[in-house]
């Protein structure tokens, strides 16, 4: 086996480092082997402002009968819809609708939520709950499947 050599941050990070021994020599006199160290520190920040768009109508959906689990890892999104639903965005682009037992006002004060991981790796219907930044949570009563409604 071959060494690729270091990761590509550590390769700027060490032309950096010998970029500044350069910039900044030891002063005259001092011990190269003395100790004497400098530090720099290369931060870097990238800003991606993607545009909303809305559509020219809204959206229409039909629902229909849902799954009763859904796999954590088949979850790309979700987005509050009301007080007693949030609506899950599947991988494959399926959408589905986790109803609540009852409302959860919670959910829009700190604009978020969570879920916690569970041993199976699912959220199940009338054992699992949503909980919100705010401290509350709300049980999933049921799931239902999103179905578009043709805008024609």
């Amino acid at each position: 086996m071959t060494w690729a050599g270091p990761p590509r941050l550590l390769s700027v990070a060490a032309s950096c480092a010998a970029a500044a021994a350069l910039l900044w020599p030891l002063p005259a006199g001092a011990d190269p082997d003395a100790g004497q160290y400098a530090q720099l520190t290369v931060e870097q920040s990238l800003i991606v402002r993607v545009p909303r768009r809305v559509p020219a109508k809204p959206l229409k959906w039909k629902t229909k009968k849902g799954p009763k689990c859904v796999a954590m890892g088949a979850i790309a999104g979700a987005a509050v819809v009301a007080d007693d639903a949030i609506d899950l965005v599947l991988k494959g682009g399926q959408r589905l609708r986790a109803q609540f037992s009852s409302n959860c006002p919670a959910l829009d004060y700190y604009s978020g939520f969570y879920i916690l991981p569970t041993e199976d790796g699912r959220i199940c219907a009338d054992r699992d709950v949503i909980r919100t930044r705010a401290g509350g949570q709300c049980e999933i009563q049921r799931f239902r499947k999103l179905v578009l409604v043709d805008r024609s």
